[in-house]
């Protein structure tokens, strides 16, 4: 747990948790302890978003190449607006809405260190090795910068080069339970 610059809650593994559920991200990874907002990456599952985009006749050669499309970013923005929606009703967390994300040009992975063998996210290394892209996300850039290097599943490495969308997606108002009081029959 953790908390935004104003005070309200920040529960990144929630977050996380509630985007995974949807079929079309893989993997997600939030940031905004400290920060004035959250702002997260997403991974595609290349599977289910490769037979989406195969049934819209929409062209790809790569996952680099289907996590830039416009559309597939429409796709994902839906679900961000949709764990947004559900946070609202979430008095404790509300404030802790998504307000920018980017589709990351390749998938998280163990090899390269941001994974553990078990698919857990390694913070720490992700927030050093996408420092760029994190910065993009926070100072209102439209687009983010970076050069990484990655390793291939034979060992040898390689360097990826990406200029990245961001996308600001809108948050729901908080939803307010009026309180009622109880009247005792007489």
């Amino acid at each position: 747990m953790g908390r935004l610059e104003n005070g309200s809650l920040f529960a990144p593994k929630y977050l996380e948790n509630k985007l995974k559920f949807f079929s079309w991200i893989k993997e997600a990874v939030v940031f905004g302890n400290g920060r004035p907002f959250v702002a997260a990456f997403l991974n595609l599952d290349l599977e289910a978003v490769g037979d989406w985009a195969g049934r819209r006749n929409l062209a790809y050669a790569s996952y680099q190449e289907l996590a830039a499309q416009n559309a597939v970013y429409d796709l994902l923005q839906g679900c961000v607006e949709q764990v947004n929606h559900d946070l609202a009703a979430e008095q404790a967390i509300a404030g802790a809405q998504i307000r920018r994300f980017l589709i990351l040009y390749k998938e998280l992975d163990a090899d390269d260190g941001e994974l553990t063998r078990t698919r857990k996210v390694r913070r720490r290394i992700i927030a050093a090795r996408y420092q760029p892209l994190i910065e993009a996300l926070y100072s209102g850039r439209q687009t983010g910068h970076i050069e990484t290097e990655i390793t291939f599943e034979d060992g040898r490495k390689g360097r990826m080069k990406a200029e990245l969308m961001i996308r600001d997606v809108p948050t729901s108002l908080p939803v307010v339970v009026e309180q009622v009081p109880f009247k005792k029959a007489s």
